[in-house]
Order: C-alpha cells, then sequence, then structure tokens
C-alpha cells in the first residue's frame, strides 16, 4: 500500500527521521526525496522511523539537531523507540551572535489595544485580583478560614457544584440501592448555581494561595519563595495583597519587603501584613485580616479597564502532557505569536530549562550579548550537573505519556519546546524567580514541571500564559488567564472542558502555522481586556506550586 506525502512529515532538511502522521501499518510503502522503501513495522501516529539504515551509535537528527543516537541496528523504515534509541544531545560552547530573524507583518494589529488596568509601575493587567497568601506554611488553615468567610458573601465562590451529585448518591444508599446499582446508576450532572452578585463590580476575584514552604527548608528556598511572592504582589493583574505571617519562620516579612522593593521601588499597592505571634488568638487576627481586607478591597475597586498597547502583554509560553505532534503544530504556533508580540514591542517568557536540552547552542547564538549567552549556559550546565549529582539529569525529563506519544528522548521533546520561543533575539536571561524588565524574548530558568514553571511565569510577570498540551492537561493559575491549547483535534474534541484553541487544523492541513498563530493572538487580545473566561479560570484551576530548589525536571 503507497500513502501521500502528507500522511508523514520531515520537519527539517537535514532530518534522518520522518514523523507518521496518522496511524501507518507495516509494509506501508513510502517514498521520499527520490528513495522508496517499506515500513518494517507498524508506526503509530506522532512516531518516527527511520529514513535510512542506522547502525548503533548512529545520530538520529530531528529539527535539524542531535536528538539521540541508535543502540541497535536500525533498517531504513525502522520505527524509533525506546528501545532502539537513547538520549544524546549536541555540545554547546560559546559561539558568534546570530541575531538576524524575520519579523513578520504586524498591519494587522496596528491600531489594536486591549483593555487592562494600568498600574502606577506603568505596567498593564489583564485582571484585577487580590491575593491572599502565607509567608509559610503554618499559615494555611488561617488562609482557608479566610476564603470560606469571603468569596461566597462577595461573590466570587465558583459556580460549579458537586454538591447535588452527592445528594442523588444519598438518596440511592438511603433507598436500599445495591453498590453495583450504585455504580451502574445514571446520575444527571449537578446543575450550575446561579453567581452570587459581586459586591466589588471591578475586582475579578480574591485568590488564596497555598503552599508548603517558608520554614524547615533551607534559605535559599525561603529567600527564593519570598522574591516568588513579591512578583505575585508586584504582578499588574494584583491589586493589593494579605499576607498572613507566623514570626518565627524562615521567610520572613522583612524579606519579602526587601523583594518587594527590588521589584518596584515605588510601590503602593494596598497590602495588608499581620503576624500571628505579635497579634495573639485566631480571632483576633482573623478580625483584622478581614476588616483590613475589606477595606483593601473598596480601594482596589476603583480601577477601571482602560485602553492599553499590546506591547503592554507580557506572554508566558508554556507545554504540558506534551506529545508528538507538539513542536509541529501548537508550538511552533506559538513561536508565531511570540514573533508577532515581539515585533510589536512586547515581551514573551520562554522557561522550563530541562525542556531546551540540545538546543542551547542555537538559544545561545541568539542571546543579545556574549554576557547573555555565557549566563544561560551556565544556567543550564548547572542544573543539569545538580540534577546528575542527585541520581538523575535532563535526559529522564521524559514522562511516561510524553513517551507513549512520541517524544522518546529529552532532545526530541526539547526541540520541539523551544519552538514556542519563535526566532527573535534573546534580549535577557532570567534565573528564577526573577522579573522580567525588557521587552522582546527572555529565558526564564525553571524546571520542566508545568504547574512549578507556570507560577514562576507568572511571578517573572506573565499577564497572559499559553499553554499547549497534547495529552490534555488540567491546570491553570490563580492570578494570570492560562489559555490552553491541543496539538492535535482528538484531545480537543476528547477534552473540551479544558481546551480553549484547537492547533490540531495544522497537522490536517486547515491553516498554516501563521493563520493559526494569528487566531490565538486575536483570541489573546480577547481574554486580555476581559472578554472572554478561559477555560482554566472558568474551571477555577488555582495552582500554585513554588519550586524548591532541588531536583524538579
Amino acid at each position: 500500500m503507497s500513502v501521500q506525502r502528507d500522511t508523514y512529515l520531515q520537519i527539517h532538511p537535514k532530518d534522518n527521521v520522518l514523523v507518521a502522521l496518522q496511524n501507518l501499518t507495516q509494509g506501508t510503502i513510502i517514498n521520499f526525496n527520490g528513495a522508496t522503501f517499506a515500513l518494517t513495522d507498524s508506526v503509530a501516529a506522532k512516531h518516527k522511523f527511520s529514513l535510512t539504515d542506522l547502525q548503533p551509535g548512529d545520530e538520529i537528527l530531528m529539527y535539524g539537531v542531535l536528538v539521540g543516537r541508535a543502540v541497535v541496528p536500525v533498517p531504513q523504515g525502522g520505527p524509533i523507540s525506546t528501545q532502539t534509541v537513547h538520549h544524546a544531545a549536541g555540545s554547546f560552547k560559546l559561539g558568534e551572535r546570530k541575531l538576524s530573524w524575520h519579523k513578520p507583518d504586524t498591519g494587522k494589529y496596528a491600531d489594536k489595544t486591549f483593555m487592562g488596568y494600568h498600574r502606577a509601575d506603568g505596567s498593564v493587567g489583564t485582571n484585577n485580583y487580590w491575593v491572599v497568601v502565607p509567608l509559610v506554611f503554618c499559615e494555611n488553615r488561617n488562609i482557608n478560614v479566610l476564603k470560606e468567610a469571603l468569596s461566597e458573601k462577595l461573590g466570587y465562590k465558583k459556580a460549579k457544584s458537586y454538591e447535588g451529585d452527592v445528594d442523588q448518591l444519598i438518596d440511592l444508599y438511603q433507598a436500599g440501592k445495591s453498590v453495583q446499582e450504585i455504580l451502574n446508576a445514571d446520575i444527571q450532572a449537578g446543575a450550575d448555581k446561579a453567581r452570587s452578585k459581586r459586591l466589588f463590580k471591578n475586582i475579578d476575584g480574591i485568590k488564596f494561595l497555598n503552599h508548603s514552604m517558608g520554614c524547615g527548608g533551607t534559605k535559599e528556598d525561603s529567600d527564593t519563595l519570598c522574591g516568588l511572592i513579591a512578583g505575585y504582589i508586584t504582578h499588574p493583574n494584583v491589586a493589593g495583597a494579605t499576607i498572613l505571617s507566623l514570626g518565627c519562620q524562615h521567610a520572613q516579612v522583612s524579606i519579602l519587603q526587601e523583594q518587594i522593593k527590588k521589584r518596584d521601588a515605588n510601590f503602593s499597592k494596598p497590602m495588608v501584613v499581620l503576624e500571628q505571634q505579635k497579634v495573639g488568638t485566631e480571632s483576633e487576627m482573623m478580625q483584622q485580616a478581614l476588616k483590613q481586607t475589606f477595606a483593601g478591597l473598596v480601594q482596589a475597586d476603583q480601577q477601571q479597564r482602560e485602553p492599553a498597547p499590546l506591547s503592554k502583554l507580557c506572554i508566558g509560553l508554556e507545554c504540558g502532557g506534551s506529545d508528538g505532534f507538539s513542536g509541529i503544530s501548537a508550538n511552533p504556533a506559538l513561536g508565531y505569536v511570540s514573533d508577532l508580540l515581539v515585533s510589536m514591542g512586547g515581551s514573551v517568557i520562554l522557561a522550563e530549562f530541562p525542556e531546551l536540552c540540545g538546543v542551547e547552542q542555537e538559544l545561545s547564538d541568539r542571546c543579545i550579548n556574549e554576557e547573555k549567552a555565557n549566563y544561560f549556559m551556565k544556567l543550564m550546565t548547572s542544573y543539569n550537573a545538580r540534577a546528575e549529582a542527585d541520581g538523575s539529569g535532563f535526559y529522564a525529563n521524559p514522562s511516561p505519556g510524553n513517551i507513549r506519544d512520541g517524544l522518546i528522548t529529552d532532545a526530541i521533546k526539547s526541540a520541539g519546546a523551544a519552538k514556542k520561543g519563535g526566532t527573535s533575539p534573546v534580549m535577557d536571561v532570567l534565573d528564577y524567580p526573577e522579573k522580567v524588565t525588557k521587552g522582546g524574548l527572555n529565558l526564564l530558568c525553571t524546571p520542566g514541571s508545568d504547574v512549578e514553571s507556570t507560577t514562576a511565569e507568572v511571578a517573572a510577570g506573565a499577564n497572559i500564559v499559553l499553554f499547549t498540551t497534547g495529552l490534555g492537561t488540567p491546570t491553570g493559575n490563580p492570578v494570570t488567564p492560562v489559555i490552553k491549547l491541543s496539538t492535535n483535534t482528538a484531545i480537543a474534541l476528547k477534552m473540551p472542558d479544558i481546551i480553549d484553541i484547537n492547533c490540531g487544523t495544522i497537522i490536517e492541513g486547515e491553516e498554516t502555522i501563521e493563520q493559526a498563530g494569528e487566531r490565538i493572538l486575536d483570541y489573546v487580545i480577547q481574554v486580555a481586556s476581559g472578554e472572554i473566561e478561559p477555560k482554566a479560570v472558568q474551571l477555577g484551576q488555582d495552582d500554585f506550586i513554588p519550586w524548591k530548589r532541588g531536583v524538579s525536571l
């Protein structure tokens, strides 16, 4: 059986493997660049097969870079798998600056603005939230007490409830139904409860953040936690904050105040800081927290959306639950969005350093100067060395789901993940949890772990996050809208409750990467203006996980 060319793809002219765009059966005849051969085995969609005979030690090239080496002989037309190929990545060193790039046509967006919240420091928020956060895990319970007291009364409790579903199960049990009958029962989905009327019309929500840090760990962890929290307090999407401290923990209020000043020397947002060991009883602390937070909300409610240029957008680029289509559909579409925004003076953040393994040379060459290039390479090298010292390494990043869907080495995953950053020069390189201060493409050192990385991108200033997924990842962020993009149509149809934009249209030939990129940016502008709530916001997916600087890949 012969197949049409659009059932497989060579990503880069140097590649010696092809990607199956649909399931291909054993014996399928492949015609490519004058070569004709049959597949030796069936190859599932998203997986790869060899263009040539490979011997142990031979290089596997994808995206034009080294992504693995054969460990056993692989015949022409043979599948690339964890049994035949192991991770390998090219070495890197300081090279010459390669800063030229093709700026996309931004004429369509010449007069475009978004409706945002203008802050005193010149930044513009896409939302207007109040955050309530502890400096130490000992205060998590008090944070939850405040949430119970404030959320519903002020109109911020999420509408969706499954309490009605539980009522139905109770009725079945009380009616004497067996366990099997209960399991087989048709439970009607609980109807959405009407939202409580918001008291404060211009405040999008009160976000209550919990974490497990602040004491009992290293000083580095407590200091970076204060930096991370400072990033949220000074974030353009945050109008003000309530901070609860115990008093004796490593993460001291004074450290937090230093980190706030570092990010905003003229910080003027309303902020409530209460220390339990100074206040005394829980009830006294809660009364003070409620009164002072309420007063702060009154002040924050005075702000309203006003027009802002697209240059005030700072987009975090994220991927999670990646698959073999990520690097050829949704990720390059985000890359085009990145280039569009950079061309208009905006900022983008490319993070997840374990998922940049193998493309260090390209990214370091794109750094605006040698100082930035050396810093990027230092961060990559030290991060990997620290992981290897603990018995792991970047090579261990791919998850079972990644591997099952075609990302069998970290270098394959990384080469596709890097496409989110587009082609523009790297203007700055940041360590966790630093803040973006420059327009253009910024590299931020974070883990590849989705929630830790998203948490860090937002602390760095991302007021929108674009999150690609091939397997389906139900996550979001407390203060920044996370827009979920599927790499394939199947997952968009299977999980429509979490997917906002389908990029499987690129795989199916329905639109180009550039067309998809413009469609994404149009959606971003609507979200930034408060016209659309992404699915993660609708579902209340307020995930917040600070990174402990140990091994997290």
